[in-house]
């Protein structure tokens, strides 16, 4: 079955996946006139911004009562960056390496440039068709591709990818990495771990986006300048080896040097497999939680959620290449995942290392597993209402799948995640190709509010009369 499935994936990753990531990333970034680049100061000016406008507060007061529990744009931004800063930058980035060779790099860091654009878009329509559930903001890929496409049963689908994807299959593969960075550090048996998570991951997805927004909220941050500060640190003490490990990313890149790879094609997939699992620019999940926060301008959230590529793939992904490329330890055949970035830190900063990256690894991957049962609670309230259905799918999410990932292989969890990552990917960029044009004129809107001097751009539905009635939180 393993090897079935890497079949599948190597065909469609190979093939097809590929072109439609960098194509659909060229396309937005011509359309946007590089938004990524052109808007970064407006997007740090977003996020360090008051948490909701004053203009939605007064609408969900009116709309809702007393009793809202928005959540604000930087916790938005914290979910979605707690689900992008995880295994994907630490034992991705190093299976990356290590199999496609130090040019994979290289094309993490291209998928991340293109990728702005496309999360972007993506989640600039999430909020534009993000609808009202009971007392907050719910939507995603499901609900702009039945709000703006009309098609019910791809918006289903994408549903239910989405769920066996980010809540069923990627919690497996943090339960798993964190389990393996335990047993390396600490000789913990991986079943009594995995149970350990299951039972605090229960506690928390039970009280809903707002707990799991305020957890995000604080580990993030926390577990994000931690670990940069220690990587910032490495890369100082060795600053005389940076134009060499440069050098070996880009001359490796275009299959000058072959290392551990063996080609050109296998340097290219895995650096952008590992990349967009990484950032997830396209994939459909960040947009998800991007609709739930309260803004007065769809744009807003869109560029916030543009920022959080950035993040991910350009600095913390970087960070951990860099320290495992310093060390040399990629050649070493035996070593992969997160047992070659221990290792590599290991030859830093000594025994210690091993063991802060244990720490860091749970922090990581435990609020990538929050916020991935986030994704599939938002898409499992598309398809059904069913509370029944909603606690079968919570005691799977955080229950179950976590204490399969605790023991399974490393091989067999990345290859279910890929398989699935390669479809739902594939839904939601045809999705948004055929609605982008609705966030090129939210865009367009945006930068004449701010040309004509408005700090703070608001949206009115009456602005796209032909969808005016599938816009309902927009008044």
């Amino acid at each position: 079955m393993n090897e079935l499935i890497t079949s599948i994936n190597d065909a469609v990753w190979g093939y097809v996946l590929i072109a439609a990531l960098v194509g659909c990333g060229l396309w937005f970034t011509w359309r946007t006139r590089f938004v990524q680049f052109r808007m970064v100061g407006e997007m740090f000016r977003l996020l360090t911004d008051s948490a909701v406008d004053t203009v939605v507060e007064q609408t969900q007061e009116r709309d809702w009562g007393k009793g809202r529990k928005h959540i604000s744009s930087f916790q938005a931004f914290a979910v979605s960056v707690a689900t992008r800063v995880g295994t994907g930058n630490l034992a991705g980035v190093a299976s990356a390496i290590a199999i496609g060779g130090p040019g994979a790099i290289f094309w993490m860091w291209v998928i991340a440039l293109l990728g702005a654009a496309t999360a972007f878009v993506e989640s600039t329509l999430a909020q534009l068709f993000k609808q009202k559930h009971k007392d907050s903001f719910i939507g995603g890929p499901a609900y702009y591709i039945q709000r703006g496409l009309h098609l019910r049963w791809m918006a289903i689908l994408f549903a239910v990818l989405i769920t066996c994807q980010f809540g069923l299959s990627n919690n497996s593969i943090q339960a798993n990495t964190i389990c393996g960075a335990m047993q390396e550090a600490f000789g913990w048996s991986p079943l009594w771990v995995g149970i350990f998570l299951a039972l605090t991951a229960l506690y928390i997805v039970f009280g809903g986006i707002q707990r799991i927004a305020h957890v995000s909220a604080f580990l993030v941050p926390f577990m994000a300048i931690g670990y940069l500060i220690l990587a910032l640190v490495i890369i100082i003490m060795n600053y005389d080896l940076i134009p060499h490990v440069l050098k070996v990313i880009v001359t490796n890149a275009f299959g000058f040097e072959q290392v551990a790879g063996g080609g050109l094609g296998a340097t290219i997939m895995y650096g952008v497999k590992r990349g967009l699992f990484s950032n997830e620019a396209g994939e459909g999940s960040a947009p998800n939680v991007a609709a739930t926060a309260a803004v007065s301008h769809p744009v807003k959230q869109g560029l916030i959620q543009a920022l959080g590529v950035f993040t991910d793939t350009l600095v913390v992904c970087s960070c951990t290449a860099f320290i495992i490329l310093i060390s040399g330890l990629y050649q070493v055949p035996e070593l992969n995942g997160i047992a070659l970035t221990q290792s590599s830190l290991q030859s830093e900063i000594g025994s210690a290392g091993p063991i802060f990256i244990a720490i860091a690894i749970f922090l990581f991957a435990f609020s990538s597993i929050i916020g991935n049962y986030y994704y599939g609670e938002a898409n499992i309230r598309f398809i059904t209402p069913n509370p029944t259905v909603m606690t079968i799918y919570r005691i799977c999410s955080a229950g179950l799948m976590v204490i399969f990932g605790a023991l399974s292989s490393f091989e067999l969890v990345w290859n279910i995640v890929d398989f699935f990552m390669a479809f739902l990917t594939a839904c939601n960029l045809v999705a948004i190709v055929l609605l982008g044009r609705y966030a090129f004129r939210l865009l367009d809107d945006y930068r004449q509010q701010k040309r004509k001097g408005i700090k703070e751009p608001v949206f009115h539905r009456r602005q796209f009369p032909e969808i005016e009635d599938e816009l309902e939180c927009w008044e």
